[in-house]
């Protein structure tokens, strides 16, 4: 026989197209519009459906970026249409190919009542399912004109990305307002051909199944009359029944479809315009669940729950109901699908807290699962966090998108810093955007690389991003590849349903231990350095707040702030998600980050004082003593962390000389520091261990510039290429030595001039500290430049710590193989630390994320290990102006750190004492006699029973045995759990006694403890 083969395959891609697809709508008739535009911001749902219209057309131009329009559409159904199934096609404009990157819509009915979203591949309402004929139809339409940010010739810088700056151009023309007959008959005839045609390119060309496919296609599509589709729907549909009806062979490959809209929770557009996103998404959902009984939708993030529970209440109750039927699945336990890299200790801990709380009080749901499929990589100590929350599974996809190495399992045990030990799944479908087609279904089969070991994978399914979510064509594709043979086995589930069956089926997984490190989007350590640093103080603020509310609660009947401060919690955690923290979104974004920020700032800082003063005692004269407030977890000058102490500022006994061969000698006994006449760091001398820090002929505090310009993902990415020009800022536009700048305190300033930008630094060096502090400003005015702050260091080792939630993780110095020279941009958060034997340096920082680390070996046989931390970038897409003006970063160099100082060190940057008149010391609410064991936080209970809560967690890498003492009365304790709730001993080795207890700690192991008061305990 001659194979016809691809002349069938061609033909059905044509007949499908243009004959049978438009065939599922056979008639139609005009639907008459009316529109009235808001004039500002959205507006409630009431006045949008009351607010005079002004007549529209087909053809009209309609939405200004970031407006809101409300459109009417009225008609009646045709007398002729009885018994028929009706549905209005609304199509405002859309382009098919960017579901959720334009404009979008949600129907109301007359009542209020919302029906579902209007999205690119949405774009129909169901009028009747057996229209009587005569009646009329009234739909109103809340429509977002979201300009596209993100368009096909991607990455170029628009002014798009602000309302400020958008312009009121319209963008959209409305393209289609009918009333048109649905031909079910034909439309399932659509997804017969799409499933076989899709799933008959995948087969090999040799196969039997293939050819089985061509020849029922090539049938089907001699029986369709090209001239009356819907009249020879029936018969075409017959001519493929028998190849749909083949079963699946018993070993296919089973894929848990899970029904998914990930949303971004501010991107290419605004927090409030997500709040609206997530409405028209839910409403969808709901609706498609009302029509196919065996879909099941997830959806994570509690704080997109929150979202429409406050603002589109309408919605909310429908949510609820499908909730509560056990159809609609709240997932992931988080606040929102978070950064996991820059978020600290607590707040990654409160991620958990707040989302699992949420899902529990609404819903009486517990997660089990932690959901990220788009977080840019995630950090070691996140196992241990996910089981303190009480969850043991992990999804992400993310990792697909690594540029250089191909991660080798998709379900294995992820093992954490601690050893925690998370059975974790990674999609082999490579979407978290899974259309149902057979090109994905096929690719996650082939792509599956535990084939022998396991069978089942995951694909979640749905446009995301206001794309509408999960569609009724792709219920129809899956439904058809339940047991469909050549394919995969399709089956519609729940995250918790697919995670225990592949938990079950795979008793020995392969163990991949510490960071899942991404492999691209490197820079969103750095760019957006205003929200990174945001974020960073807001965390510090909220560890203080929480400690001297806890504090005054105890001590002075303080009325501890429990509303405010889950309020501001769920604030900062919100602006932790994945495209704000990182400096991934819009500018109007990070334009309002900037401003909740401050406001943040403000109050906690005010909630702090008023604690702060009423334990103190507060005095306002001028001349009371100052109470030095120490919030780290380590005694500082004399203060014993968490408490307070009258000041005594001490003798100075720092000195300045002058340098030979110009510049200054700055020397305090412990710290001998060279500052050359280009204002740079020649020498750190650590004269207790007569050690030298910078290698001779090297220079520190060096700022250095290179070109930034990646190939694409501008604000995410950063190149390697990018290291091959560099610049350094050794100019000088003047040097000061300061003296006079507080007791006991040298300061030397350096000022530079470079593009069009300028930096200050001022460099101190105080009475008493074996540490170096680098204050930088910069007002920043260059365009795809990146600044680095070098630090060559006198260090052999191949190895160094960074920081990261609850311990810290060590990386590799040089560059073996693939994976550690992927590495060449990497995320700390308060430290990085490099040692050899006996001695060590600690980099200490205030607010950056980003850095790298390289190694040289010197003419002299020495080697040169360089850190440098990343300041800023300016990008220019999504947000043209990124980080244009003034930035403050604060630093220390800790010659002589060992690692313990390196977390003293890290915490003291972060957490300056603090000093408030007054005369009152205060004694801590505990001592912790070990510095390892570590206070993450000290708290009341979140339930308002008054109890002492506080966590700890051993930060140096070892074992630890620390005796905690209560210094209040307290009754006995539990061990919790993140929510404080109690949890077995086990795998915590705890003595207690009358006064408090002995804990004993594995390396970085994390423990909640919870005290129960006893009366008259602040006594």
């Amino acid at each position: 026989m001659h194979d016809n083969r691809s002349l069938v395959e061609h033909r059905l891609k044509r007949v499908l197209e243009e004959r049978i697809a438009p065939a599922v709508y056979p008639e139609s008739v005009p639907l008459t519009g009316s529109i009235w535009v808001a004039p500002g911001e959205p507006v409630p749902v009431a006045e949008g459906l009351a607010a005079p219209r002004e007549p529209v057309a087909v053809g009209d131009r309609w939405g200004a970026p970031w407006g809101t329009s409300w459109l009417t559409v009225a008609g009646t159904v045709p007398a002729e249409w009885a018994g028929k199934t009706v549905e209005a096609i609304i199509d405002l404009g859309f382009d098919k190919n960017m579901p959720g990157f334009q404009c979008e819509g949600l129907v109301y009915r007359p009542d209020g009542s919302p029906v579902k979203g209007l999205n690119p591949r949405n774009q129909w309402v169901r009028v009747a399912d057996r229209a009587e004929g005569g009646e009329d139809v009234l739909l109103h339409v809340e429509a977002a004109s979201n300009p596209v940010i993100l368009d096909y010739h991607p990455f170029l810088p628009t002014l798009l990305g602000d309302k400020e700056t958008a312009g009121d151009e319209p963008q959209y023309q409305l393209e289609k307002l009918e009333l048109a007959v649905f031909d079910e008959t034909v439309w399932n005839l659509v997804a017969d051909l799409e499933v076989l045609g899709e799933l008959m390119v995948e087969l090999p060309e040799d196969s039997a199944r293939r050819y089985d496919i061509v020849r029922a296609v090539e049938k089907a599509l001699d029986a369709v009359d090209l001239q009356n589709v819907n009249a020879t729907a029936a018969a075409a549909r017959e001519c493929l029944a028998s190849v749909l009806a083949k079963p699946a062979v018993p070993s296919a490959h089973q894929i848990s479809a899970i029904g998914h809209a990930h949303i971004d929770s501010a991107w290419l557009w605004p927090l409030r315009e997500t709040v609206r996103k997530v409405a028209r998404t839910t409403a969808n959902m709901t609706n498609l669940l009302d029509s196919e009984p065996e879909f099941i939708y997830t959806m994570s993030q509690a704080a997109q729950f929150d979202f429409i529970k406050t603002h589109r209440p309408e919605v909310y109750e429908k949510v609820k109901k499908a909730v509560a039927e056990g159809r609609f699945v709240p997932a992931g336990g988080m606040w929102v699908e978070s950064d996991t890299n820059m978020p600290g200790s607590e707040a990654m801990a409160r991620q958990f807290v707040h989302g699992k709380r949420f899902f529990l009080d609404e819903f009486g749901v517990e997660n089990d699962e932690a959901w990220l499929p788009d977080t840019f990589g995630f950090a070691g100590g996140l196992p241990q966090i996910i089981k303190a929350a009480g969850s043991k599974w992990l999804l992400t996809q993310k990792i697909s998108w690594s540029q250089v190495n191909k991660f080798p399992h998709h379900t294995f045990l992820w093992e954490g810093i601690d050893g925690t030990r998370i059975f974790t799944h990674f999609p082999p479908i490579d979407t978290y955007n899974c259309s149902m087609k057979g090109s994905e279904i096929a690719h996650a089969a082939r792509n599956f690389k535990d084939k022998g070991r396991a069978s089942v994978s995951l694909a979640p399914t749905g446009w995301g991003d206001g794309g509408g979510g999960t569609t009724r064509e792709m219920v129809a594709k899956a439904r058809r590849m339940k047991d469909l043979e050549g394919s995969a086995k399709v089956a519609w589930e729940k995250p918790a349903d697919f995670f225990a069956k592949a938990e079950a089926e795979y008793q020995n997984p392969p163990v991949w231990v510490g960071e899942l490190y991404l492999e691209l989007h490197r820079a969103t350590l750095t760019s957006q350095a205003g929200t990174k640093q945001g974020n960073r103080r807001s965390e510090h603020l909220l560890r203080e707040a929480e400690l001297w509310a806890a504090t005054a609660a105890v001590r002075n009947s303080f009325e501890y702030p429990y509303a405010a401060l889950d309020r501001i919690w769920k604030t900062v955690l919100l602006h932790q998600f994945h495209d704000i923290l990182p400096g991934s979104s819009i500018a109007w974004v990070h334009r309002e980050a900037e401003k909740t920020y401050a406001e943040l700032g403000a109050e906690l800082t005010t909630l702090i004082l008023e604690a702060q003063g009423l334990l103190a005692g507060e005095s306002t004269a001028e001349d009371a003593p100052r109470v030095v407030f120490n919030a780290t977890p380590h005694t500082r000058e004399g203060v014993p962390a968490g408490g307070a102490r009258v000041a005594d500022p001490g003798p100075g006994q720092t000195s300045v000389s002058e340098r030979a061969g110009g510049g200054h000698v700055l020397d305090n006994g412990l710290l001998r520091v060279e500052i050359d006449s280009r204002g740079l760091v020649v020498s750190a001398f650590d004269i207790e261990a007569g050690r030298e820090t910078v290698p001779a002929g090297a220079a520190a505090n060096l700022l250095q510039i290179h070109p930034d310009f990646p190939n694409m993902w501008d604000a995410w990415d950063v190149d390697e290429f990018y290291r091959n020009t560099v610049t350094d800022l050794t100019g000088v536009d003047k040097i000061e030595v300061e003296r006079d700048f507080a007791p006991g305190q040298i300061r030397v300033s350096v000022y530079r001039s470079f593009g069009a930008s300028k930096v200050a630094q001022h460099l101190t060096l105080r009475s008493g500290a074996k540490r170096l502090e680098i204050g930088t400003t910069v007002d920043w005015h260059e365009t795809e430049k990146f600044l680095k702050l070098s630090f060559p260091l006198d260090i052999h080792a191949d190895r160094y710590a960074s920081e990261t939630q609850f311990g810290h993780i060590f990386r590799p110095t040089h560059t073996n193989t693939s994976w550690e020279a992927a590495k060449f941009e990497a995320c700390n958060h308060r430290f990085v630390h490099f040692e050899e034997p006996g001695w060590g340096v600690a980099l200490a920082s205030g607010s950056t994320y980003g850095h790298d680390v390289t190694r040289t070996v010197r003419e002299d046989g020495g080697t040169t290990t360089t850190a440098r931390i990343s300041l800023l970038r300016a990008p220019r897409f999504p947000d043209p102006e990124t980080d244009q003006g003034v930035h403050h970063f604060q630093h220390t160099l800790v010659p002589g750190a060992g690692i313990g100082d390196a977390v003293r060190e890290g915490y003291s940057v972060n957490l300056p004492a603090e000093r408030v008149g007054g005369t009152s010391a205060v004694e801590p609410l505990f001592t912790i006699d070990n510095d390892a064991v570590t206070a993450s936080a000290v708290k009341l209970a979140d339930d308002g029973s008054g109890d002492v809560v506080l966590r700890v967690y051993e930060s140096h890498g070892g074992r630890a045995s620390a005796g905690i003492t209560p210094n209040f009365g307290f009754s006995g304790f539990e061990i919790c759990d993140l929510l404080e709730r109690p949890i077995t001993r086990e795998g915590v080795t705890v003595v207690s006694d009358n006064d408090g207890l002995r804990l004993s700690l594995r390396p970085f192991q994390l423990v909640t403890l919870r005290f129960a008061r006893t009366t008259g305990s602040e006594a």
